[in-house]
């Protein structure tokens, strides 16, 4: 069997062109480390140097071992500081920024339970439709859903199947009647909200941009989501926030085979550098609980 510490001497000697140098670093005895090489030798069955009176050179079969060796050592160390790095207590302050509708009543409870696990973190939560910049505004990462354009943020996925779909409760199609085809969303009465500082009023579904109006206009899509279950209207929502209400019969989805724009929901953040072990562990835990959440929704044509 291949000794880690055998590699590591390997790889020191070769570096340094002698048994006395690679020994004189480590503290041991020049024949220590001239055994390992031995040692190593006869678990590979190659002669990794080439060794003289006055030189100790790698042979071509030691040249061709060296980078084998070095990436089973970097390895080893990047698997020991993963787990220092997930075991170590997390603590200081996060700062998460995200909608409305997905902090309030998807994200709330899951970051709860984040901060239980981590009783030494503070977590300050930013929940508006207001897009934050996180570049100026006090946030060390904001939650997305939707199509991400800006090349300058570092952005991980959380759910990059999710996109919007159509929904109105049972009482309203019972009322206001099922919409059959895209068109038919121009007669009907459709909820709107403020997205990016403008009314969200022009729906892309099934390959077409529909100019929809109602009665109803907020600055919280949590409300649209609240006036659909009420029966006001119909909602064109990202899937991740309608789902529950779909599931449980609130909501019903309308026209499964016009698909709706894409939505994917994204953890961002500005550089690689704040790429944090609290950020590391956040971005785990929620693309874990966004595993499955797919279901239930119709695929895309």
């Amino acid at each position: 069997m291949i000794r880690i510490d055998d590699l590591a001497l390997f790889l020191r000697t070769a570096a340094l062109g002698s048994f006395s140098n690679a020994a004189r670093e480590v503290d041991l005895l020049p024949g220590q480390v001239a055994a390992a090489i031995k040692r190593l030798e006869r678990e590979l069955d190659i002669r990794l140097f080439a060794r003289s009176t006055r030189s100790l050179r790698l042979t071509a079969e030691g040249e061709q071992y060296l980078p084998t060796a070095q990436a089973v050592l970097d390895a080893l160390r990047e698997g020991r500081e993963k787990l220092r790095r997930e075991s170590s207590e997390l603590q200081g302050s996060l700062q998460v920024a995200m909608p409305s509708d997905l902090g309030r009543n998807v994200m709330l409870e899951w970051l709860s339970d984040f901060r239980r696990q981590h009783p030494a973190l503070t977590l300050r939560l930013f929940v508006s439709d207001q897009v934050a910049d996180i570049f100026r505004d006090p946030v060390d990462v904001a939650i997305r859903s939707g199509v991400i354009e800006d090349a300058n943020y570092i952005a991980l996925p959380l759910a990059a199947w999710n996109r919007r779909v159509l929904v109105a409760s049972p009482d309203y199609l019972a009322r206001k009647g099922r919409p059959q085809v895209s068109d038919d969303l121009l007669r009907h009465d459709c909820l709107m909200y403020i997205l990016h500082g403008r009314v969200y009023d022009k729906w892309p579904v099934g390959g077409r941009v529909f100019s929809v109006s109602g009665p109803l206009l907020t600055d919280d899509a949590d409300l649209v989501r609240r006036w659909a279950v009420a029966g006001e209207g119909i909602a064109y929502k990202s899937w991740v926030d309608v789902r529950e209400d779909v599931l449980a019969g609130r909501l019903e989805l309308l026209l499964p085979d016009y698909p709706g724009e894409p939505a994917p929901v994204n953890l961002v953040y500005p550089h690689r550098k704040q790429f944090s072990p609290a950020v590391q562990q956040l971005h785990s835990m929620l693309k874990a609980k966004f595993v499955g959440m797919e279901k239930g929704l119709p695929k895309m044509l």
